[in-house]
């Protein structure tokens, strides 16, 4: 039955290459991240490239070696050019990197949480029906699908084949996006959704959860037995292919993702960093309590404190399922975002404490100085890409200690004073 399917689908594939343009940019409105709608002039002017064409043969011939079948070739390639709006976007840099208060602010509303209390009770037996099976509570995958896409409402619209081919052409990152391409290209020869069908983001991720094809590929599952996968239209698919990613990334069923807690006032606090984590116990031996002030749960479980606008703002203990949380997105505030909806969307309590820490954003240009300011001073920050990861975090710590500050690794408004107070000016040119 499922070779006769895959036949009728490819057959249905070739008569459509034959009788329209697929793929076509005035066929397909795009959109911004988020779910934004984007101009339609953008969205639709194309890249005059004579060189693409070459570069597109060349691809359908190694997709041919990878068994994918020329009607599905001819439907989802025939006519595309690419997309200037989407390399318009992959170039746009934040002018700001935005507080943990802010992005929280953006993601996890009141208004959010009942509508994800709602659309949970909506879907009570499905979610638990998914959760028996794959170990994942309900409340995060509607907190997954409400960050995603706001359950729904803003899949993408840009054309996903066009877009990956854009990106695969693309000299900044053209292996990861030819691969996703390629993926791309074989869940349509799967049969699972037809070209013109498959929508997404800018950057090619699709359907109710924005998985991208490898992602969708390895993990998505065929949860309502029609013999497809379809992550855009059939919720039940798009839910259990979240939760199937989840476990197998490591979901550890019967625990919490982390909680808000406080810090005593000595806390020591080059321990708060995720690489270096204690037991429940050992925590509040350290004189780690609740948000409350009541005392930690006694628990069988390893976690790591987590400040994420420095000492002035929250702190949180999180624990393993954190971590699975991470692989889907390595962004630590988007981490927290989807635990802390999903405690909202069972009742629980917005965030009490770290509201002295709201300041002014600093701009991605600013970053970047702090980044070569430490560099200049022998903290190893790595290359200033305007992106506070691990290891900006890490040298910001050792400055810090080194001029006797609290070393929490935050890139505060402060921390750029003082580094400008303190490293020597650029070496001259020339």
């Amino acid at each position: 039955m499922k070779r006769s399917r895959n036949w009728m689908w490819r057959e249905g594939l070739a008569l459509v290459a034959a009788a329209v343009v697929l793929l076509s940019p005035a066929l397909c409105r795009a959109s911004e991240p988020g779910g934004q709608a984007a101009g339609q002039d953008g969205a639709n002017e194309v890249v005059e490239d004579p060189a693409f064409a070459a570069w597109l043969a060349e691809l359908r011939q190694e997709a041919r070696g990878k068994g994918i079948s020329e009607a599905t070739l001819n439907a989802a390639l025939r006519d595309i050019v690419p997309l200037a709006k989407v390399i318009e976007l992959d170039r746009r840099q934040p002018e700001f990197t935005q507080t943990f208060w802010d992005y929280l602010e953006l993601r996890v509303s009141d208004e959010r949480a009942k509508l994800g209390r709602r659309l949970l009770a909506r879907h009570r037996a499905l979610l638990n029906r998914i959760q028996a099976h794959y170990g994942v509570p309900s409340r995060y995958l509607v907190a997954f699908w409400g960050l995603e896409t706001n359950f729904g409402a803003h899949m993408g619209s840009f054309p996903v084949i066009q877009t990956l081919a854009t990106l695969a052409y693309d000299h900044r990152r053209s292996q990861f996006f030819r691969t996703q391409l390629l993926d791309a290209l074989r869940i349509i020869d799967q049969g699972h959704i037809l070209p013109d069908a498959m929508t997404g983001s800018w950057a090619g991720a699709m359907g109710h959860m924005q998985f991208m094809p490898a992602t969708f590929n390895r993990h998505a599952v065929d949860d309502n037995g029609d013999g497809r996968i379809d992550i855009w239209g059939s919720l039940p698919d798009a839910f259990a292919s979240a939760a199937n990613y989840l476990s197998d990334m490591g979901w550890r069923p019967g625990q919490t993702w982390g909680r808000e807690v406080r810090l005593p006032e000595n806390f020591d606090l080059t321990l708060a960093t995720m690489e270096k984590t204690k037991g429940v116990e050992e925590w509040s031996a350290l004189g780690v309590r609740r948000a409350d002030g009541g005392a930690l749960p006694r628990r069988d479980m390893d976690g790591a404190i987590v400040l994420p606008q420095g000492r002035k703002g929250p702190a949180f203990l999180v624990y393993d399922n954190f971590r699975v949380m991470l692989r889907w997105n390595r962004s630590i505030n988007y981490a927290l975002s989807v635990g802390h909806l999903a405690d909202r969307i069972v009742g629980m309590p917005p965030l009490s404490t770290g509201r002295d820490a709201a300041h002014a954003p600093l701009a991605y240009q600013e970053i970047k100085e702090i980044q070569q300011l430490l560099n200049r001073l022998g903290f190893d920050a790595g290359a200033a890409d305007g992106l506070p990861g691990p290891r900006t975090r890490a040298a910001i710590r050792d400055f810090q200690r080194a001029h006797g500050l609290p070393p929490d690794g935050y890139p505060a408004p402060e921390l750029l004073r003082d580094l400008r107070l303190q490293a020597p000016p650029p070496p001259r040119e020339g």
